[in-house]
Parts: C-alpha cells; structure tokens; sequence
C-alpha cells in the first residue's frame, strides 16, 4: 500500500558531501524508494562515487550523452523523465534529509488527495554540518496564495517539499536557460496550478557553504528573476501591486551585485528603480529597519 517515491539528485562536482547526500536516502524509514542521480559531467571523482552506489544497486545512475554539463535544470529533466514514482522529491547533491521526510509527507498527501505539494522546514547548516537556523521560520504560516510566494520565495522546492507526479506533469520541465533561480520558476508554476500546504518540521538539512549556487550565482539568479516574472505575469492573475514589489526587489538584489562589483552608476540606476517601485521598503531599508541579504 506504500506508494512508490522518486527521488532526484543532480550532482556535480560534489565529492566532498555527496555521499551525506546519497545515505540520507538509503536511511529513510520509508520502504519504497526509487533513487536517481544525474551526474552532470563530474569531474572531481563524483560521479565515481556514484558509480560504486550504482554498482551496488542503491540508485540509478544517469548522465547526459558524453557526459556533457547541461546545468541543474537539464539533469532534473533527465531524472524526471526517467522517474516512475507517484511522488517526486528533490534533493540537490549538498544537502541531506531527514530520515523521516518520505514517510511523513506520503503520509500526508496521501491523507489529502486534494493537496498538489507538500513541504517542511530546512535547517540551515554550515559545512561541517552545525545547525544554523529554520528556513522557513517557526512562525511560518502557509497562506496558499501564489502571490505571497512571488512576493518572496520562502520555500525550498528541493529538498523541502514532496510532489506529486501528476502536478510535475501539469507544470511542464525546468526551464533549461535558466542557470540559477529554476526553483523558483518551478515552484511558481506549480503553485498556480495545484493547491499546496506547509507541514512544519525540519525534513532536510540546507548547507551553506563557500561554493554553493545561491552563493556564486547571484548575478545569473536575480537577471533570471526578472524573466521569470514577466513569465509568471503571462501565466497567473497576480496583484499589480505584487509585480510591482517583486520588480523592485529584484531591483534592490541587482543593484547589490553591482555595487559589489564596482560598477556604481549601474548599482544606483538600479536602486533609484527599486525606490520608486516600492518606496516603503527602500526608506525602511536606508534608515536600517530592514534589511535585504
């Protein structure tokens, strides 16, 4: 009676976490599993490690056409194509979960036939694996409103929430031009279409480290953002004054990297956007109420 879950894992260059990763779903206490893993053209002995597990028969293992590197969203659209779950979790390659995150959320949608997604809480942790913080909060209260998550991308799609394969079908593939900010895209998309809801709890473990994509990849992200809310504005009756606060932060994020690097006539074309498009925020940002990291 246990409904088959598929597990997707896009690895690359990963050798120093990616066996935490694997075992957290080798450990789950959910029985029915199917494990894949897409190296996306390694070359720092991942995909070696990998192939020990698949030698064992602990996963699938995939890999694009002399492995070539396609990007996150490419090897996701790998694993989903090839996934035969009912439900549909993703796990980046850095991160880990908790050992009863299957269990628990199956349990639930399974429980909620109406409910599209499911997701929890991550704990952020540092790269030896101290706890940092709850992301989201514990004062987190699910609104189910699509809006609210474009305003402010509070959940974590991989790793954090449990999918049905039926929405993944409705949703479409991750969109392979994006490099960074494919989650958001994603979890956008999904939430306009299928009704989802927010279990708290710690389910996966969230690592911060040095090279990660939210940390290296600022720049491709929030220039994805923009696209990705012109996409979503075609797609879904958000409120005006929602793409509005959107554009400005995106506005405010930019105006961030370019200040970082240096270019400050752009950093401040951008920042006067972000003030004109949301002046509350901006006069709560300079006089230090808020901040936007």
């Amino acid at each position: 009676m246990n409904p088959l879950v598929t597990v997707i894992t896009p690895a690359f260059n990963r050798a120093e976490y990616i066996t935490e990763a694997v075992e957290s779903v080798l450990g789950q206490s959910y029985p029915r599993i199917e494990f894949i893993v897409i190296d996306d053209g390694s070359s720092d002995g991942t995909f070696e490690i990998l192939q020990k597990y698949e030698a064992g028969k602990k996963l699938e293992l995939l890999s694009h056409t002399n492995r070539e590197n396609k990007g996150q969203s490419s090897a996701l659209n790998l694993g989903l194509k090839a996934a035969k779950g009912e439900y549909i979790v993703i796990l980046d390659s850095d991160d880990y979960l908790h050992e009863d995150k299957i269990r628990d959320q199956v349990a639930y949608l399974e429980a909620h036939p109406e409910v599209g997604m499911v997701y929890g809480q991550a704990m952020a942790v540092s790269e030896n694996g101290q706890h940092l913080f709850p992301l989201p909060p514990d004062s987190h209260e699910e609104t189910g409103d699509p809006n609210d998550l474009l305003l402010d991308c509070y959940m974590a799609l991989p790793g954090g929430a449990m999918v049905r394969s039926k929405v993944f079908q409705q949703a479409g593939f991750f969109e392979e031009r994006f490099r960074a900010g494919q989650d958001h895209d994603m979890v956008l998309r999904i939430a306009e279409i299928a009704p989802y809801t927010f279990l708290k709890g710690t389910v996966f473990f969230y690592r911060k480290h040095g090279e990660s994509i939210s940390k290296t990849g600022l720049e491709r992200r929030w220039k994805a953002g923009f696209e990705i809310l012109d996409r979503a504005k075609s797609r879904y009756p958000y409120k005006r004054s929602v793409l509005r606060k959107r554009l400005a932060l995106l506005h405010f994020r930019m105006a961030q990297v370019r200040w970082k690097q240096g270019r400050i006539f752009h950093a401040a074309a951008h920042l006067l956007r972000a003030g004109i498009g949301d002046p509350k925020r901006s006069f709560d940002v300079i006089r230090g109420h808020e901040a936007i990291n």
